[in-house]
């Protein structure tokens, strides 16, 4: 049903701010912007994904659901958008899935609109997830690579993994609890991103909703990075050893729109 990762959506407040911030971020110009129903966005693609930052720009139905998700939440990660390849077929499927879906139309990059499903938030346990049918966007750049993954936090791993492996049908590829962590992490693959779910150890599972962690951006040299990110007077922490066997990462404290992000260098292969 799902081939990759489409865009991930981040809500922001004012889009020239925005625009300037993810363009040191990422290391590179967008490839364009969209303007649908009172909200504005600027995208940016990656070489395995696209970032959609949209913030409100006038009356419409698009710009007061921006509005609404700043008042309740403020800047952030806002939406996961996965590709399919047959919407038809991903209807049907989600139908048997029993994944409630609503077929809209929706913003799917610069000057292009695309069908797609928005399934509901009860089904999703709180996590805004649409599935569409449209190009994928895809951009090389001189210091960043990748959307290495992207964390989902729940409160209830079981939950998760039904969702994400069941009915969305991800390939789980690693379910890993590690007590020094303080954390149950569960990898899927979806395309050349990894989704990864992440529960705090110390909760006990509960009902509650699950929401966005934050991301990971795959450096080409985490070193050259990190310093450009400085020059550009940004708060970064210091290089430190991953969790994954041969990398390294470092935090990105400011300039990401409140969207928790590692920068992370020395990655070899992801779960091939």
């Amino acid at each position: 049903m799902i081939a990759s990762l489409h865009h991930l959506s981040i809500a922001a407040r004012s889009f020239d701010e925005a625009a300037r911030a993810y363009a040191v971020l990422l290391d590179r110009e967008p490839v364009g912007v969209s303007q649908v129903d009172g909200a504005r966005a600027v995208w940016f693609a990656l070489s395995n994904v696209a970032l959609r930052i949209v913030a409100p720009d006038g009356a419409g139905a698009a710009g007061d659901a921006v509005r609404a998700r700043l008042a309740q939440a403020g800047e952030g990660l806002w939406e996961m958008a996965f590709a399919t390849d047959d919407l038809a077929r991903a209807a049907r499927t989600c139908a048997r899935r029993a994944l409630e879906a609503a077929q809209v139309d929706m913003d799917a990059g610069p000057r292009e609109t695309a069908r797609g499903l928005r399934l509901s938030e009860s089904a999703t346990h709180g996590v805004p997830i649409a599935i569409l049918q449209a190009q994928p966007l895809r951009s090389e750049g001189p210091t960043i690579d990748v959307l290495d993954h992207v964390v989902i936090g729940t409160p209830n791993p079981g939950r998760a993994v039904e969702l994400y492996g069941g009915r969305l049908g991800l390939d789980m590829r690693l379910d890993r609890t590690n007590a020094a962590w303080g954390a149950r992490l569960i990898f899927f693959r979806c395309g050349d991103t990894i989704v990864e779910i992440a529960h705090a150890l110390k909760n006990a599972a509960a009902d509650k909703p699950d929401g966005f962690g934050g991301v990971s951006l795959r450096a080409h040299d985490i070193d050259k990075a990190r310093a450009r990110y400085l020059a550009a007077g940004l708060n970064v922490s210091e290089v430190r050893t991953g969790r994954r066997e041969g990398t390294q990462v470092c935090t990105v404290r400011t300039g990401t729109l409140g969207v928790p992000t590692i920068l992370i260098g020395g990655v070899k292969r992801v779960f091939s």
